[in-house]
Parts: C-alpha cells; structure tokens; sequence
C-alpha cells in the first residue's frame, strides 16, 4: 500500500518538484544529484561517498528486487534522501528479504516516488548539481526554497569525518565468489601482502577485492597520521573513496603528502583526488559529476575501454600536476576528463572511477592484480 504524504523538493534556483512519500518522513537538506544505473539500489543507498546527497534514479521503476543483508557497501544507507519515479512495493528475487520502503523507513531515510524524474534529471543537467531540500513537513515552496539557498552544501566540507570508521579494524571477510574465476588473477598468489585500508568512507567491496587478491587488509580511520599508517609496515597503502570536496579535509592531504615515497599506494575516487591534491595539484568540481554504472574510460597506453562505475562530483586538473613526476593514463571518453594516473617514477597510481564496482561491471578489476604485483615488486627491490 502507498504512502499518500506529500514530498516537496525545493531547489536552491527556485524550481519545486512534488511526489509522494515512501520512505522515512521528515526534512533532508543536501546537494541533489542523479545516477544512471538500471541496477544496484542498495549499493548505491550504502555508498559512503553519497553522504550530503540526496540521490535521483533515472531507471523509471526502483524496488523490483527488494533489498537483503549482502549487497551493502557500508553499515547503512548514507544518501541524505532518494527520489525515484516508481517503487515497486512488490519484490521478487530469491535473496531479498525486505522492499524498498521498509529498508528505507527502518533506516529513517527519505524516500518520494512520483516525481517526474526525467525532468528533474534534465534540469540537472542543465543547471548543475546544486543545493536542495527534500521535506514531507514543510508545504511552503518559498519557505523551502530559503532553506535550500541557506544550506551549506559541499563546497569546503568535511563529510569524511562523518562517515569513516572510529578505530582501526582487521577485514576479516572471506573471498567472495562473484571474483573467483578471473583470468587476470595473479599467479604469484603465495605473496600475501599486508595493505592499510585509509577509511575516507571505503566501500565494503573495495575491502572484499583485496582479500580476494590474497591482501591482509587493516583499515584505519581518516584521522590516522602518517606515522600510524607506516607503524603497522603495510606493503602498501590504499587511498578509498568517500564523500564531499577533496579540499575539504586538509589534514588527509597533508598525510598522503607525507607518504609518498614511502610506500605504494593506490588511489581510488576521493583517494585519487587527495593524491593530486597532495602531489601538488588542484582539483574543481564538475556540472553534474559521473554517477552510473556505464561510463566509458579509456587506457591511453593500450587503447582498450573500459565501461566504469562512477560516482563523483569532483576532478583533478592533470594540467596543474608537475608533468615530470605524474602522468595520465586514462580518460573519460564523454567528457575527455581524467580517470586515472601515474607517478613516472615511484609506485603511486589512482584512479577516478570504482574498480570494485558494485554495482557495476567488472571490467577493472585487474587494477588490485597491478596493486598486488606492484607490492609484490617493491618488497623485493
């Protein structure tokens, strides 16, 4: 049975959306943006890096499958509210054990369904992504209006701190079977390399794909200083992605930035733009940003393409990096921005997109096999 209540978002440019309400009642301010994958709800709800978004889904029917206990990126749903065009109250797959709606509710989320998501997508993209507000409570348009307009959005914040771990923590999870019969696994898999995990708001699956590449994982929190990382002697050192503007925490900068050189790291999304950050460059924020699971990159030392999970808002400018350390290797093919980089002489390479997928394809996935090899290289020079 639907829920009648009425949901308004309002825009920080003035421009009102209604539908009604699914999920948790209440009022979220964030940054609304949208995602074009058909598919994986629930990882998307569970990306820590969506922490101060409120997230629309452009697939016109959500909640089909319903939601279970193993496809989760994170402890719980970090999006600010969600917004599709239908959701399906009746859910059909042998691993689902609750809908949409209780998932949703149970979380204190907010979840609207019958707004015209193809305009509000096409607005977006228009307009940019920009400051909204999601509110069941409030039915004045002025008055949301202001309230989205006051909001702080992302520019200059630390959301990092809201979503990484406490403590440090070993991953324990055992090798999961989606990756087990992958050609481009390594054969030197007797090497076991011990890989510090920063936490800046990592999915579980980034943690599931080291194990599955035989790495021993410790994740420390966001706050650990560089001096913390290297006392535990990893072989290398995993940069995660996470929320917000990559200017926005200082402090992690200023850590990788005494990393480098010291051991191998690998950067992936906000990890990937903390390192440009810290090796000296700049990064800005794009119109809409790269949020779906079919974007296309290209290797440019190969030429093969890759088609990428991404979610992002923020880029680095490879033009501000000092060309005689760090190089391109990848390249958006819709927008020509970049997805990837390499330091010419030490073990440090990012990228900007989600090997790990989930949800998405695997198609990157031999960049932990290139981690594992490029440990494996280092502790034996």
């Amino acid at each position: 049975m639907k829920n009648s209540q009425k949901a308004i978002l309002a825009l920080e440019d003035g421009t009102i959306f209604e539908g009604r309400s699914f999920g948790y009642p209440g009022e979220k301010e964030g940054e609304v943006v949208f995602n074009t994958s058909m598919t994986g709800y629930q990882e998307i709800l569970t990306d820590p890096s969506y922490k101060g978004q409120i997230v629309i889904m452009t697939y016109p029917l959500i909640g089909n499958y319903g939601v279970n206990d193993e496809d989760i990126e994170s402890r719980g749903p970090k999006v600010e509210g969600f917004i599709v065009r239908e959701n399906s109250p009746l859910y059909s797959n042998w691993r689902g054990d609750k809908c949409l709606s209780e998932y949703l509710i149970h979380h204190r989320i907010m979840g609207v369904e019958g707004m015209d998501t193809r305009a509000l997508t096409k607005h977006i993209r228009l307009g940019g992504a920009m400051k909204a507000i999601l509110s069941t409570e409030d039915p004045d348009p002025d008055r949301l209006t202001e309230k989205a307009k006051a909001s702080p959005g992302l520019i200059g914040r630390d959301l990092v701190k809201e979503v990484t771990c406490r403590e440090p923590f070993p991953w324990m999870n055992g090798n999961d079977p989606q990756f087990l019969n992958f050609d481009s696994r390594p054969s030197t898999l007797h090497f076991r390399p011990k890989v510090v995990a920063m936490d800046f708001g990592i999915k579980y699956n980034i943690l599931r794909s080291l194990c599955d590449w035989n790495c021993e994982v410790i994740v420390l929190p966001a706050s650990a200083s560089a001096e913390t990382i290297l006392s535990h002697h990893p072989d290398g050192i995993l940069l995660s992605n996470g929320p917000g503007d990559p200017e926005g925490v200082p402090y992690v900068i200023e850590t990788v930035r005494q990393l480098i050189g010291k051991k191998p790291i690998f950067g992936i999304c906000l990890g990937h733009q903390l390192l440009g950050l810290a090796m000296g460059g700049r990064t800005f924020k794009l119109k809409f940003g790269h949020r779906g699971a079919n974007q296309p990159v290209k290797d440019l030392k190969t030429g093969k393409v890759a088609i990428t999970s991404q979610n992002h808002g923020f880029c680095v400018d490879i033009h501000s990096l000092d060309p005689d350390q760090m190089e391109l290797t990848q390249i958006n093919l819709n927008d020509q921005t970049v997805e990837g980089m390499r330091h010419k002489r030490l073990p440090i390479f990012s990228v900007q997109y989600h090997p790990e997928a989930s949800p998405g394809p695997h198609d990157s996935q031999n960049l932990f096999s290139e981690f594992v090899e490029m440990m494996e290289r280092h502790s034996n020079a």
